[in-house]
């Protein structure tokens, strides 16, 4: 019985087993504890990582500034490529943003409000925003109840910066609470990590993150633009 076991070993085909050992018959994974399993869960490592840095990075809304399109406890996946390659932040879009030397050592989730050149003034007659003499409809994402601001301002965006506000105004730290600080309450482009994409936890909540280009679709462009 041991003989034949053996006969038959040696005699049959060779398999994909057989292709991934070298001359001395050993795997070439032999080096990794668990062999080529151990193998794919590292190139997935690996490209989960390379992914985090340079495409794709997952954020935690930690307060309700952005309410209600992002809730407090919400994970937000941001396109870090979104403005890699010529693209600018548009008005109207929701980004993350380092706030290091402006708004506060972290980052932070805002929406586009107003780009280089443009001239924000809050409000109008019936109380809404006016980006370059146009006022702005945020019904859309503004939070119920909250006005558009209840601090006035007029200010004009300098190039390569942004005028950001958060949706729930009554409970955002945003570009009108920084006009005195360095910076003037803008934020560099380049300080953008990207462009919130997706709630991707809770289950509940998973969608994509809406960009409100269109509120501002009438909106001309401004003295540099």
């Amino acid at each position: 019985m041991d003989t034949e076991v053996r006969s038959t070993q040696r005699d049959r085909s060779p398999g994909p087993a057989d292709e991934a050992a070298d001359p001395e018959g050993r795997s070439r994974f032999a080096w990794l504890p668990g062999g080529r399993i151990s193998a794919s869960l590292l190139f997935c490592l690996v490209f989960l990582l390379l992914l985090n840095a340079f495409v794709a990075k997952p954020f935690e809304i930690p307060s309700g500034s952005m309410e209600n399109g992002l809730r407090i406890g919400d994970r937000v996946l941001v396109n870090r490529l979104a403005y890699r390659f010529g693209a600018q932040p548009r008005r109207g879009d929701v980004v993350v943003f380092d706030g290091t030397g402006y708004f506060g050592n972290s980052d932070y989730v805002k929406r586009v409000v107003g780009v280089g050149g443009d001239r924000v003034v809050c409000c109008d007659k019936e109380g809404r925003i006016q980006v370059n003499g146009r006022s702005v409809d945020e019904s859309a994402f503004l939070f119920p109840g909250d006005s558009a601001s209840s601090v006035p301002f007029a200010v004009v965006v300098p190039e390569g910066t942004l005028f950001v506000l958060g949706d729930h105004r009554s409970r955002s730290s945003d570009s009108r609470d920084h006009l005195g600080s360095p910076g003037g309450g803008m934020i560099p482009v380049g300080a953008v990590v990207g462009r919130a994409g997706f709630v991707v936890w809770p289950w509940g909540r998973i969608g994509r993150v809406r960009g409100e280009e269109g509120a501002y679709a009438r909106v001309p462009e401004g003295a540099h633009g």
